[in-house]
Formats: C-alpha cells, sequence, structure tokens
C-alpha cells in the first residue's frame, strides 16, 4: 500500500514546479477518505482562458483518482484583488462585474472538470465576518512576514505604493483553506507564497497544514509574457472554433514545447516542422473545447481564408440602417462587430478592416450605402460579415 500510495503521489506530481512539503501528499492520499483539493479563481475577468486549463487538468487527474475538487469562486477576494504579479493596485472592481464574471466561471471550468466530483463555492459566504473573526485572522501573521514576498519588496524599494487591501489578500486566501478545510491547493508558480500562508494560517487554526502544489505558467499568444486577458495575448476556452484555431498558429514556434507539455500533455509529433505542429496543436485544442468536428471545420475555414485568398462560406449577414447614402465606417464596425469608435478608426488606420478581401484605406471613416451593401466586410483575420444596408 505504501509503495502504491507512492506511485500516486509521484504521478499525481510529475509536472508540477512545487509539492511541497516533500512526502506531504504521499502522506496525504494514506488518509481514509477522499482528499479535498482546493483551487480559487477570482472572477476578476469573462473568461477562462488556456493558461487556466493548466492547473484545471491537474484537478482533474486528482478527480480521476478519486479525490474532490473544490473549486473557490473569489467574489469575496476579487473585491480585494490578487496582487501576485502586479507592479500596481489592482483598480477595484464593482458588485455587478464580479458577479456578472463569476456567472460564466463554472461552466467554462466544466469544459475540463468532471461535474460529480466538484464542490462550487463563493468565498463570499464566510470572507463577510465580524470584526473579532477578522481580527482573529489578521493576528496570525505579521506585516513583516507579508512584506517579504516578491511583489510587494520590488515595490517598496522601488517607492511605489502599496495598499492596506493588498496586504489583507493573501490572509483571506487563506482563510479559505481553513473555511473548507482543504487538503490540497494548487495554483500557479506566481502563486507560491499564498499557498504557503494557507497553511500558516490553518496551523494557527488547529487544522492539519494542506500540500501546496504549483504547476508551470503558459506564455501568452506573444510567447513572453504569462497569458493574461490584460495583456491581450490570451485564448479564452469559450471563444469561437476559428478564433481559438488562428490565435493558436500565431504563436513564436519556440513555444511549441511548452504548449504541448502544459496543454495536451505530450511532446509535439515527431518529424512535423513547426507549421504543421502547430496545426496538429490548434485541432487538439478546438476539438477539446468546442468538438472534434467544429476542429476539422475551423482548419477547413482557415485554410479558405487565408492559404486560398477566399471568404467563408457561411459569412453571417448584418442589416444595419444608414442615416443617408453615406454611411460612417467607426459606427458601422461598431454595431457589426462590437467594438468601440476609437478601436474601430486605430483598426482602419491600421490597415485591419476589408471589404470583399481588399484592405481599406488607413483614411476611410466613410463610405457609400450603395458600395457596402451586398459586400462582405472584415475585421481583422476571422470576423466576417455580409451587410444588408437598409
Amino acid at each position: 500500500m505504501t509503495a502504491e500510495r507512492a506511485d500516486s503521489a509521484a504521478w499525481l506530481s510529475r509536472n508540477a514546479v512545487d509539492c511541497l512539503p516533500r512526502g506531504g501528499l504521499e502522506a496525504k492520499l494514506g488518509l481514509a477518505r477522499p482528499l479535498r483539493v482546493k483551487l480559487g479563481i477570482d472572477p476578476t475577468a469573462a473568461d477562462i482562458h488556456l493558461g487556466f486549463t493548466v492547473v484545471l487538468q491537474k484537478l482533474r487527474e486528482f478527480q480521476d483518482a478519486g479525490h474532490t475538487v473544490v473549486l473557490i469562486i473569489g467574489d469575496g477576494t476579487a473585491r480585494v484583488g490578487d496582487p501576485s504579479g502586479r507592479s500596481a493596485t489592482r483598480p477595484m472592481l464593482s458588485e455587478q462585474e464580479i458577479m456578472r464574471n463569476a456567472a460564466t466561471f463554472q461552466d467554462q471550468a466544466l469544459k475540463v472538470l468532471d461535474r460529480e466530483r466538484l464542490e462550487v463555492r463563493f468565498n463570499g459566504d464566510w470572507l463577510d465576518m465580524p470584526m473579532a473573526d477578522l481580527l482573529r485572522l489578521l493576528a496570525t501573521t505579521t506585516v513583516a512576514h507579508l512584506i517579504e514576498r516578491d511583489d510587494f519588496a520590488k515595490r517598496l524599494a522601488a517607492g511605489t505604493p502599496v495598499a492596506m487591501l493588498e496586504l489583507l489578500y493573501p490572509l483571506l486566501q487563506g482563510y479559505d483553506s481553513v473555511a473548507i478545510r482543504a487538503d490540497v491547493e494548487l495554483g500557479g508558480t506566481d502563486q507560491r507564497f499564498n499557498l504557503l500562508l494557507g497553511r500558516d494560517i490553518q496551523r494557527a487554526y488547529g487544522q492539519e497544514e494542506q500540500v501546496i502544489m504549483t504547476m508551470p505558467l503558459l506564455t501568452g499568444t506573444d510567447g513572453v509574457r504569462k497569458m493574461s486577458k490584460s495583456l491581450g495575448n490570451y485564448i479564452g476556452v469559450s471563444e469561437p472554433p476559428d478564433e481559438i484555431y488562428g490565435k493558436t498558429l500565431s504563436i513564436p514556434d519556440a513555444s511549441l514545447q511548452s504548449w504541448f507539455a502544459l496543454l495536451l500533455g505530450q511532446e509535439p509529433p515527431a518529424g512535423l516542422g513547426p507549421r504543421d505542429a502547430k496545426r496538429a496543436l490548434a485541432r487538439a485544442l478546438v476539438g477539446r473545447f468546442c468538438g472534434p468536428e467544429q476542429a476539422q471545420d475551423a482548419e477547413r475555414r482557415f485554410d479558405l481564408i487565408h492559404v486560398r485568398g477566399g471568404l467563408p462560406e457561411d459569412v453571417p449577414t448584418v442589416a444595419y440602417e444608414a442615416a443617408g447614402s453615406a454611411v460612417a465606417l467607426p459606427a458601422l464596425l461598431g454595431r457589426v462587430f462590437g467594438v468601440s469608435t476609437s478601436q474601430a478608426r486605430r483598426l482602419i488606420a491600421q490597415g485591419g478592416v476589408k471589404l470583399d478581401g481588399a484592405t481599406l484605406p488607413a483614411d476611410a471613416l466613410e463610405l457609400s450605402a450603395e458600395a457596402l451593401d451586398g459586400h462582405v466586410l472584415s475585421l481583422g483575420k476571422r470576423r466576417f460579415a455580409r451587410l444588408l444596408i437598409i
């Protein structure tokens, strides 16, 4: 039985950066019950992107081994904002924004996780605590310990303010582990400080400390920085198949090794050059989140548009009511593609808007209704609409 536990611990931790304390996971697996494996996600944006799925896939491995995943939606901690990896204080979100984002998270997480072994909790349920309970939590650590973390130390050295709310964040995240009695907590490598502090807080509350496991951070489509919605280098798991496929093909060749390893758990196919390896990766990702048929269709549409220079076969028709004989393009782009007027002007100036495949001039802010009616307007490489001017 000891050998079996050791093998299971080695398998579950095989691609983690940290699994602490040493031997801790094997000891936890010796408990005569399923483990409670925690992940906290703050709903600071509406989408779960591929970077999140690196940790979600590890959680699924725990589920497949018979354990329970506790997914904590941080409606309470999101009001504070996680300072991890930040060089400035995060803007505070409204309660409406937080709850709107949280509403999408569970469904997106279920693209990876098993519903049967999933427990979803909102940490606002316990973080809206009486003053006496908050003071007890604050007494579990010191300011000196909190400002040891690299993010805070760098900002203080540079004379950049650190808000009291940010000092509070790691304690609130740690208290989540107390509230749900976590056995294991997962996160990215940027969460190491927070996860370790959770152990300290559990000990202060008389609980057995959790094992912490950190997973590598997936670089974004730029190949440089970690994938982040705020950096615009992300691929959302609920994006349309054509977006997932096309964005995947845009990653640098140097990212192939890590993307295959972190997202598919395998090496790039032997004997394939970067172009074909990216296509294989794109098919696999679209197939996972949208279905195998959608993957084939996305590849076919990509080839039709970008390889053979054609237009999609199923371009949606969008009606637009013109106020006169001339149509303002920024307003039209806003109506058809949901971009702001300033974004539309910038995209036109950058050559990102085409009509029937021909790039519009940088100063083309207005066209006649006749020139637009029945023609295909495209924004970027993958967004198309056939116009019906009324």
